[in-house]
């Protein structure tokens, strides 16, 4: 059994300010029509099968050289591995869930993170369509999350979640008390437990950890949380 569960989002929360589509596309040359697809979904014409289906038509050349070269020049929030060695360290576990590509969620396996759940893509470079069905939408972080907790045995008090927008508001609006905004938009501060601005996972973890312990204690009002590096 696991004591806590740390659900952490990928695009503008680990990687600051952007995204991997968007990344992908500045090393690809296809700013334009991927802020063109974006437009479209934020507009409500596409959804995000549909967006998937776009990026995966302009990313037909995209290889996984290409993919390695802008995951390690994305701009991650620093103390990442440390975060996931602390997380290991105590026996909880750490997951992020994430509508971007498996392709390049993954990689975060590689910084200590326990469990990456991603939208679905083909194997790069591209032979195979998109699965509309294996595209994740802000919903499915609920379900994704329930199912972890429910496979772990952690109770909902003990699960803490960090993100930073609107797609992650029905998991915030879910787990209320243990909810960290981390650069987020003002939609998602209002509904967030707490709120962290700044560059370092390690600051934001701090205040996801008090919370779970005031959840857990029965203390959801009251002063606003103390960050403190690791602390016991």
């Amino acid at each position: 059994m696991t004591d806590v569960l740390h659900v952490f989002d990928m695009d503008g929360t680990l990687l600051r300010g952007t995204s991997a589509s968007l990344q992908i596309a500045r090393a690809t040359g296809t700013v334009s029509a991927v802020a063109e697809l974006e437009a479209a979904f934020a507009a409500g014409l596409i959804d995000t099968a549909g967006f998937a289906v776009g990026v995966h038509r302009l990313w037909r050349e995209l290889t996984t050289e290409t993919v390695a070269a802008v995951y390690a020049g994305g701009p991650w929030l620093s103390g990442i591995r440390e975060v996931c060695a602390d997380i290991r360290r105590r026996g909880e576990r750490s997951l992020v869930v994430t509508l971007s590509p498996d392709f390049f969620a993954s990689l975060l396996l590689a910084e200590g993170v326990d469990e990456v759940v991603a939208s679905r893509f083909p194997a790069v470079p591209f032979v195979s369509p998109v699965d509309p069905a294996g595209i994740l939408t802000p919903a499915d972080k609920v379900r994704v999350v329930e199912e972890a907790r429910a496979r772990l045995g952690v109770p909902r008090s003990r699960c803490v979640a960090y993100g930073d927008s609107i797609s992650d508001g029905p998991l915030f609006a879910h787990l209320g008390a243990t909810t960290v905004a981390v650069n987020a938009d003002a939609r998602l501060k209002a509904v967030a437990a707490a709120a962290y601005d700044g560059d370092d996972l390690l600051a934001a973890y701090a205040i996801g950890r008090s919370l779970v312990d005031r959840a857990s204690a029965g203390v959801v009002d009251g002063a606003e949380p103390v960050g403190g590096l690791l602390a016991e």
